[in-house]
């Protein structure tokens, strides 16, 4: 498995110290328009149509608490997928991918997977959605934690671009969070609908694992998420050699956000709601 470059480490950092960082949210798990998370260089409310999330348990700026963590931590343990509180199930892989085997792309350009290699990433259009088909880099990034630090991540930085309702860097460790890239003349996700805590639907083999948008990349770069997102679909997410070449597909649903962004729950709640809607209009 290659691992990123340094020439990718120095763009994010660029990305992050240009990104701005989420407002607070409403306790508990929903998806609120009038109450959602933006990011501070867009203040446009989310708007989401989908019939309203019903509230989970509020959780701490660190990732899922109680009971949930516990679970998880003991799955982890024992090399098992870690179980949320909220699991995913209701729409499976297949009829996701059945919808988008072709694409019709709103990019104006491609994307590479790595420095190293070619522009061959585009960015498709769908109704209520967009995605993109390409590798996993692993993000470490956000709040310091023992799976990622300094000392496990070479490319280690102590901050996301969009920030927990208590106004801290997201837990990669913790929490399934994707890395879109940086606005740019190839594609500016934020006016394509896309924002900070926005629901996406992440697909490798036979697993979905919903998460949001966390964090921005270089602006040539796709094909990142964090440590959380990674190990839920069963990729090796060790920050220096794990990652996959391929075969992941990532779903971004539109004028969605979820709050607070730190709950996966909630998140997972939208996400299988948004992806029924989905399925029904393509």
């Amino acid at each position: 498995m290659r691992m990123r470059t340094l020439a990718l480490a120095a763009a994010s950092g660029a990305a992050l110290l240009a990104a701005g960082s989420l407002s607070p949210a409403v306790s508990g798990g929903s998806v609120s328009p009038s109450a959602a998370p933006v990011a501070a260089h867009d203040a446009r409310p989310g708007v989401v149509h989908l019939a309203p999330v019903a509230h989970t348990r509020p959780l701490s700026d660190e990732g899922p608490s109680g009971g949930a963590s516990a679970a998880a931590a003991r799955a982890s343990s024992a090399g098992e997928r870690p179980s949320p509180g909220v699991r995913e199930g209701s729409v499976s892989a297949a009829d996701l991918l059945a919808k988008v085997s072709s694409c019709s792309q709103i990019s104006n350009g491609t994307y590479r997977t790595d420095e190293e290699a070619s522009a061959t990433v585009p960015v498709c259009g769908k109704n209520g959605a967009v995605f993109w088909k390409a590798d996993m880099d692993i993000d470490c990034d956000g709040q310091v934690t023992t799976a990622c630090n300094e000392d496990t991540d070479p490319w280690f930085q102590d901050d996301t671009a969009f920030h927990t309702s208590g106004d801290k860097p997201l837990s990669a460790e913790k929490l399934p969070y994707v890395v879109v890239p940086s606005s740019s003349g190839i594609w500016d996700y934020s006016g394509a609908g896309i924002k900070g805590g926005g629901v996406v639907a992440v697909i490798h083999g036979d697993r979905v694992e919903y998460a949001v948008v966390g964090d921005t990349g270089p602006d040539k770069i796709i094909g990142e998420a964090s440590y959380a997102t990674a190990e839920a679909l069963g990729i090796d997410p060790d920050p220096k050699t794990g990652g996959t070449e391929s075969g992941v597909t990532y779903i971004l649903f539109k004028d969605s956000v979820v709050s607070p962004i730190e709950s996966h729950d909630a998140a997972v709640t939208a996400g299988e709601a948004l992806a029924e809607e989905f399925l029904k209009n393509n």
